[in-house]
């Protein structure tokens, strides 16, 4: 079976989509980016053609006898236990890193106390961390380092202080083993761990045989089909690090527009609000690009800044947006430069201003900032797509739609839950015409 393959390189993460011949998307896949491109490029790749299995599964299940009404529970019981092998590997991983870095210590004992610890707190976060992935269970964030590093910190500072041990050796063994864990990719047995997966959920469920023996023969002939990478696109702000030939890259720009237009037809105008920058892009009938603008080389108003902000704030990036819709008002922020806007909240702060109020006052600098890029781009006319990360927070999302009004009435906004792979979307689709000329 013929695949098509986008892959974007974003500053903060990686998406990729499979799509087949007919254009149809079969798969998307997400992973931070790393330093090193490579292994985020394969990372998002891998999440994107287990996204694709997971299709040609729902197609060969849903007319299987007695699987009526059942096929996506069982599905997402198998992803579910096929990511939480995944996550176990790479935490055995990061166990064995740390102990091997810890052995660059001199002192015998102190080194044999450290490997203590570090079976103790291991043992502790497995156990910890395995019940996000039971079900109906939330995941703040789906990326290894974020969950891992969270427990770690919790539980660091548990047993450094029940073993009379320094915090600080504890977290320097974290800082300097998750960079190596984070560019070793996990390995590639889909198929195995998928079937793995499928025999821990069947044996769950308590089925009958029969039924147990057409499931698995299903699947078993669903991976039998072979996934051919027929052509792959690039694209992305570390598109130049991608390891493809320079004639399988193509603008973020183009990318984006044709995305969009994928997404919904009628679009004339995206604004794409990315980790690293911001595009203000105009689109005719057929998804060309005919106008576009960016910022500069400055990162304000792009989500690298809301990073840098909730740093400051000590918060996660995913709490930002929260923060901001319980603001009773919304202060006036002077600076949406990242080199002063810590200093201005710490003012702010100082003054008394309530922290969520700051917060959304921030968002909406941000917002103010999109416009003017998309003001010189040419102003919006129906239909206006929002795409990006940036997306996904309710507080932009609301701002944008506040500010829009404010300056050109009753526009239709489009924001897709899958935004965030507009590039990628746009990317495979260069990738099947490519093949397809």
């Amino acid at each position: 079976m013929k695949c098509f393959v986008g892959i974007d390189l974003g500053s903060t993460t990686t998406k990729a989509v499979v799509m087949d011949e007919s254009g149809a998307v079969l798969g998307r896949g997400i992973t931070n980016s790393r330093s090193n491109y490579d292994t985020a490029s394969r990372v998002s790749k891998l999440d994107a053609f287990l996204g694709t299995r997971l299709t040609l599964f729902r197609r060969g299940l849903e007319n299987l006898p007695g699987l009526e009404g059942r096929v996506e529970d069982l599905l997402a019981a198998m992803e579910r236990n096929f990511r939480l092998e995944l996550f176990l590997e790479q935490l055995q991983d990061l166990h064995a890193t740390c102990v091997e870095n810890a052995s660059g210590v001199r002192d015998t004992g102190k080194r044999a106390s450290i490997e203590a610890a570090l079976k103790e707190m291991f043992a502790r976060m497995q156990g910890e961390l395995v019940g996000l992935f039971a079900p109906g269970q939330v995941r703040k964030s789906d990326f290894f380092r974020d969950l891992a590093g969270a427990a770690y910190m919790h539980v660091a500072e548990q047993v450094a202080e029940e073993m009379k041990l320094d915090f600080d050796t504890l977290l320097n063994l974290y800082d300097k083993s998750i960079i190596v864990v984070e560019n070793r990719p996990p390995s590639e047995d889909m198929a195995g761990k998928l079937m793995r997966a499928l025999e821990r959920v069947l044996k769950e469920e308590h089925d009958d045989h029969v039924k147990d023996e057409n499931v698995r023969d299903q699947i078993k002939d669903t991976l039998d089909i072979e996934l051919e990478e027929a052509y792959v696109v690039g694209t992305g702000y570390g598109r130049v690090r991608l390891p493809f030939p320079k004639e399988h890259i193509r603008s973020e720009i183009l990318c984006h527009g044709l995305g969009a237009h994928l997404m919904y037809p009628a679009t004339r105008t995206v604004l794409d609000i990315g980790g690293q920058d911001t595009k203000g892009i105009q689109v005719d009938e057929q998804g060309i690009v005919v106008n576009f603008q960016m910022n500069d080389r400055c990162a304000a108003g792009c989500g690298r800044y809301l990073g840098y902000i909730a740093d400051e704030m000590n918060l996660g990036l995913h709490e930002l947006g929260p923060m901001a819709m319980q603001a009773t008002k919304t202060v006036r922020i002077n600076s949406t430069c990242t080199v002063f806007a810590g200093a201005e909240l710490r003012d702010r702060l100082a003054l008394g201003e309530k922290r969520e109020d700051i917060v959304a006052g921030l968002h909406r600098a941000i917002i103010l900032r999109a416009m003017s890029i998309i003001s010189r781009s040419g102003g919006i006319s129906n239909e206006f797509t929002f795409t990006g990360g940036v997306a996904k927070n309710e507080a932009a999302v609301k701002e944008l739609g506040a500010v829009v009004r404010e300056n050109y009435g009753d526009v239709t906004i489009n924001i897709n839950p899958d935004s965030i792979y507009t590039g990628a979307l746009g990317a495979a689709e260069f990738a099947r015409r490519a093949m397809e000329n």
